[in-house]
């Protein structure tokens, strides 16, 4: 049996010849659409503002850099892109994976797109490739459980992609993915845990590792003999799964099983939260906060890992299960601004965190990652008791959210920065870009 990487490399200089369905290119559309969103929510925030202006200078603005962007290196705005799309952690997501494949491919791509001159039917195939590349090594690996899955597999997908935008053939691309694998991250879990805000810079550094490795490859440099394997089987991983990474390789496309998040929090929050909203929807007397004696929460694994009552800082926040439910049953709301240093400091919140706990359900841990169950019991005063279960998260590959209500996340995120008329020529053209030069799109969002 051929190596992993070879059959990636295989796969990327054939990528002209590969029949990719209809259903693929839509689910592409719409996270590339949401990538943008995250990007352009998170470019609102003031620490990537000034990390925007310190890489890119532009005042600032990154999308006035992109008007000059002959002038600045794409590595740099990589960088800037994917740190900026972290920020919120609003990205979509991959169950398998359990990660991020969009956002470490999509910001190297567009980077290296706006000086090609695509289409954008190209560009959404390189991106498809590089999605399905990064993705598979993301779910036929088994992480280091001290490791954060940001910045690992996610610049192999970003290589994936590139390649396919400079037409690599197979042995110029197993080249390129061998370097790349030795630009892995070591990236730290305890992070998202405490709230160490160098976790949102993980996806850019590897978007700008992709570029770094590229230069490299054309310089001369080259990479072990089977980089990922080398990296994935025993580095950062334990074990790689060749037969999982290639399983249906060219007929299953993993933008197909994609999630999108609408809880501006971790995807392992969110369980928990859509239980929560159907105890809302059902029992209004939950909205009176002060009754709740106790809400405890049942989930899997990596859910109750997210424990933290006293949350330090916005990120740290955003990683508890205690606060999520806390400042959504405060607010009626889980969208971005649910989880804002106001918020976390607020006293109504931080008291309801210490009546939130949550606890490992080993049944629910065994049903992952085809699902992601919870269970919600809140407890009030007068000796209610109100429940709700869920198998899996709402917005993944079973059971999704309606394009109406992902476009109105895209415009709930970008209306940080842009009108609403902007935000809504941006969009349509991002669901009609395999008919347009890749050149309209840009244009489009820089105008």
């Amino acid at each position: 049996m051929e190596s992993t990487v070879k059959n990636f490399a295989n796969f990327i200089g054939n990528s002209m010849n590969i029949e990719i369905p209809e259903e693929a290119y839509r689910s592409a559309k719409l996270i590339v659409a949401d990538c943008l969103a995250a990007i352009v929510g998170g470019m609102a925030e003031p620490e990537i503002c000034k990390l925007t202006e310190s890489e890119i200078g532009s005042d600032g603005n990154f999308f006035k850099a992109l008007e000059n962007r002959k002038k600045i290196t794409e590595e740099n705005i990589s960088f800037v892109l994917g740190t900026a799309g972290t920020v919120l952690e609003m990205d979509e997501g991959h169950q398998f994976a359990k990660g991020h494949p969009g956002m470490h491919i999509f910001p190297a791509l567009l980077s290296a797109a706006s000086n090609q001159d695509i289409s954008g039917e190209e560009f959404l195939r390189a991106f498809i490739l590089g999605y399905d590349v990064g993705a598979r090594v993301g779910l036929a690996s088994n992480l280091n459980p001290n490791m954060h899955p940001h910045g690992t597999w996610g610049g192999l997908g970003a290589a994936a992609g590139l390649a396919v935008i400079h037409k690599m053939n197979a042995q110029k691309a197993e080249e390129y993915l061998n370097i790349v694998s030795s630009l892995t991250l070591a990236t730290s879990r305890k992070t998202m845990l405490e709230g160490a805000t160098v976790r949102n810079s993980y996806a850019g550094i590897s978007n700008k590792m992709a570029h770094v490795g590229l230069m490299l490859l054309k310089a001369g440099f080259t990479g072990e003999q089977d980089g990922i394997k080398s990296i994935f089987d025993g580095v950062v991983s334990s074990k790689f799964d060749d037969e999982s990474a290639l399983e249906l390789l060219g007929q299953r496309f993993e933008v197909t099983r994609n999630y999108f998040k609408l809880h501006a929090c971790c995807r392992y929050n969110h369980a928990a939260l859509d239980a929560l909203w159907e105890i809302i929807k059902l029992h209004s007397e939950v909205k009176k906060v002060n009754e709740i004696r106790k809400v405890e929460v049942q989930s899997y694994n990596l859910a109750a890992e997210l424990k933290d009552q006293n949350p330090r800082n916005v990120l740290a926040c955003k990683f508890s299960v205690p606060f999520a439910l806390a400042t959504t049953l405060v607010n009626l709301d889980s969208g971005v601004l649910s989880f804002t240093e106001n918020m976390r400091s607020n006293e109504k919140i931080q008291k309801l965190c210490q009546k939130i706990t949550v606890i490992e359900d080993k049944k629910m841990t065994e049903k992952t990652p085809n699902l992601r169950p919870a269970l919600v019991r809140v407890f009030m005063a007068d000796g209610t008791t109100f429940e709700a279960h869920v198998s899996t998260n709402r917005g993944d590959w079973q059971d999704p959210y309606s394009e109406d209500e992902l476009k109105q996340k895209f415009l709930s995120l970008t209306k940080r920065l842009w009108s609403e008329e902007k935000a809504l020529n941006v969009h349509s053209y991002s669901q009609n870009l395999e008919k347009i030069p890749l050149d309209d799109f840009i244009k489009c969002i820089i105008n």
